[in-house]
């Protein structure tokens, strides 16, 4: 049973609970069953809000306040500003008997995270201990999951390796799961990267992480907090799927990651790709926002090599830009080249859309959304020459 009152049932990876001392009670006000297993002194703290309370007051309910919403953010506030000896009173009536069932808790895992920002080195550590064995199915769970990047924070890198040994077989499990990731983010993250050998294991599945809600996350922070040496093979496979990746929807994030953090060199790579494609990429729904992160992070050569391929028609007469102005995504990409573009780009860019805003205006009102903007992008950078009458008026309702 938990602090709540709630049977807990154990799933495939639940940790076992430990009852012992445990007085329960909270949630579900409206229960008479509620009532009858919350302590007397713990009605009376929810009820008597006047009087100053103090830590000392709730000796032996730490774990019943603990797993209430009211007393639990009670002793989060008093750990802030706690004593030595306060904090010891708190530490020995969680530890070690109550430690998982807290953990687990909506309220209590408030907490024993709290123990870990404010406890003594030597808490920590034995708070830590409590936690082995049962990192991964604590990493699998909502609350469970906040402790254990808490932890991570806090404990000694020795004590950081323990746990990244017990998570090492089932890594690819955990950066799959909703709340395991996190986990594996906060290691990368914090942990000395001699300690992370799992990030082997990323190899050879790096399409497959790139395109997974959470597995895009993990490669990120692989590429922005470890070595060379860890990341040179993730990268070299990312290259290989590079214009897939553009094109899915969590792919294409970790794309946009190279073009703004990576190295020249991949930076380059991924900007080469999109040479001889950029009507088709900016036409696609993802792909398109690697496009306007291209134009953006591109150096002034190659910039002008994309923005080139944007003004030049097609072998067939297309013009990439009456096409671009005309699509719900392109556009944007349209959009994004004015306002990079170098001055004499810009200047043919507005000479060929300026007429075509006239005639899209005349025969359609299909388009009207997106050509106000890049109206309002013309008349932004216009010459004070130009005359207002030049430009078109677009209104929303036409």
């Amino acid at each position: 049973m938990l602090p709540n009152g709630t049977l807990y049932a154990p799933g495939p990876h639940a940790v076992p609970f430990y009852p012992q001392n445990v007085r329960v009670g909270r949630r579900h006000d409206n229960t008479e069953a509620t009532l009858a297993l919350r302590s007397p002194l713990l009605d009376e703290f929810r009820a008597n809000k006047a009087r100053k309370w103090e830590l000392r007051d709730i000796l032996g309910y730490v774990v019943e306040f603990s797993g209430d919403q009211h007393g639990s953010r009670f002793i989060q506030q008093k750990l802030e500003t706690a004593t030595s000896e306060e904090k010891q009173i708190v530490f020995d009536e969680i530890v070690p008997d109550n430690t998982l069932q807290l953990i687990q808790d909506v309220f209590g895992n408030y907490v024993i995270q709290k123990l870990f920002e404010h406890g003594t080195q030597v808490q920590k550590t034995v708070l830590a201990n409590t936690m082995e064995g049962h990192i991964l199915p604590l990493s699998l769970q909502m609350y469970g999951c906040r402790v254990v990047q808490k932890a991570i924070e806090f404990v000694l890198p020795e004590q950081q390796g323990v746990f990244v040994k017990e998570l090492d077989p089932h890594v690819l499990k955990c950066v799959k799961d909703a709340n395991g990731n996190h986990v594996i983010q906060k290691l990368i993250e914090r942990v000395s990267a001699d300690r992370l050998g799992f990030v082997n294991s990323f190899r050879g599945n790096v399409y497959d992480l790139s395109t997974h809600p959470y597995g895009c996350r993990v490669l990120q922070r692989c590429f922005e907090h470890l070595p060379e040496d860890q990341t040179r093979p993730l990268m070299d496979e990312l290259h290989k799927y590079m214009i897939n990746l553009m094109q899915d929807q969590f792919g294409n994030y970790v794309v946009q990651f190279v073009l703004e953090q990576g190295k020249p060199q991949d930076r380059a790579q991924v900007i080469s790709k999109l040479r001889g494609q950029m009507l088709n990429m900016a036409r696609h729904k993802f792909a398109s926002n690697v496009c306007e992160k291209a134009l953006m992070t591109a150096g002034a050569e190659e910039r002008r090599i994309l923005v080139e391929e944007i003004i030049t028609p097609k072998a067939d007469g297309v013009s990439p830009i009456v096409s671009m102005m005309k699509d719900q995504f392109a556009n944007y990409v349209l959009q994004r080249a004015l306002t990079v573009a170098d001055a004499d780009q810009k200047e043919l860019l507005v000479s060929k859309i300026r007429p075509q805003l006239v005639s899209m205006r005349r025969y359609s009102s299909a388009y009207s959304k997106h050509l106000i903007s890049i109206e309002r992008l013309l008349e932004r950078s216009a010459k004070p020459s130009d005359k207002a009458s030049d430009y078109p008026s677009i209104s929303p309702s036409n």
